[in-house]
């Protein structure tokens, strides 16, 4: 559809996008979003936030949500590598606690398409890596919330060399048994 692949994961929902690239001897262009390929596709968002953030190999941020206003997110990665990851934690879900992950980098300009009602994080697998998103609404301090990036009963498969670089809050998060978390 137009000038992007939309491809379904496991988990309903969410989708990987990957832009077409035109790329000749100056180097190359690609949409990265149109809301009329988007929508045709069935991914009808109004997104009103981009966000942006850089990161040294070995920090893993995550796993986030938000509970009074929870957002979708289209994700990608500007600079660097990449290891993106969505916990299901949408209630009634039949894939609840249940992950999927995907390399998100600026070499295989893929995107992550990942709606409301999941968990999100990501661990940097390059020297640096500058990430970019989109969220569907605004976000809301007093809704923040988590989930243990090494959550036993979710079991995320993160190719870890040794033990990632946290904040002080993601070292905090409870498990998703322990949390109760159903958005």
């Amino acid at each position: 559809m137009g000038n992007f692949k939309f491809t379904e994961m496991e988990l309903e929902g969410l989708y990987v996008v990957e832009p077409t690239r035109f790329s000749d001897n100056r180097g190359y262009f690609m949409e990265t979003y149109n809301k009329r390929d988007f929508d045709k596709a069935g991914l009808e968002y109004d997104f009103v936030q981009d966000n942006q953030s850089k990161s040294v190999k070995g920090v893993l941020r995550g796993l986030h949500f938000q509970t009074r206003r929870p957002q979708a997110k289209l994700v990608r990665v500007l600079e660097g590598e990449v290891f993106d990851v969505a916990v299901d934690i949408r209630r009634g879900s039949s894939t609840y606690g249940r992950w999927a992950g995907v390399i998100l980098s600026e070499e295989n300009c893929r995107q992550f398409m990942i709606p409301r009602g999941f968990a999100h994080g990501f661990l940097v697998l390059s020297e640096t890596a500058t990430f970019a998103y989109k969220c569907d609404d605004y976000y809301d301090p007093q809704g923040e919330g988590g989930i243990a990036w090494n959550d036993p009963d979710i079991g995320i498969e993160w190719p870890l060399e040794g033990e990632p670089t946290l904040s002080e809050k993601d070292s905090r998060h409870r498990t998703l048994r322990e949390s109760g978390v159903v958005l």
